[in-house]
């Protein structure tokens, strides 16, 4: 598991029902190509954030296939029609096996 990943996520937590909501999601994570070398001329192992997805109540919502271009931190920002109350799952796969799932909650009135 990469060292200080920290998944950050805005959402609204009301909106009518049927409202288009935007959500935007960051996360931090250094991203190692696995072509650099540490101080001892060892090569640090390759870790990038490879998938991205967010779904509403287990319906998918969007899923993002990321190539090794992809720049550290990376930032989703995209809109989603909100028909009931529920909770939107955001999930981040590395390559290195970890991934990093955060959840937030959208109260529909």
């Amino acid at each position: 598991m990469a060292k200080g990943v920290k998944p950050r996520v805005k959402v609204p937590k009301s909106a009518s029902a049927g409202e288009t909501i935007t959500i935007k999601t960051l996360i931090s994570h250094k991203m190692e190509s696995g072509q650099r070398k540490d101080g001892d001329g060892n090569v640090i192992p390759r870790s990038i954030i490879n998938r991205f997805t967010a779904e509403f109540n287990g319906e998918m919502v969007i899923d993002v296939a990321l190539e090794p271009a992809i720049s550290t931190n990376p930032y989703f920002q995209f809109d989603a029609v909100v028909p009931a109350s529920g909770d939107f799952t955001f999930t981040w796969y590395d390559d290195d096996g970890s991934v990093y799932t955060e959840t937030k909650s959208v109260s529909v009135s």
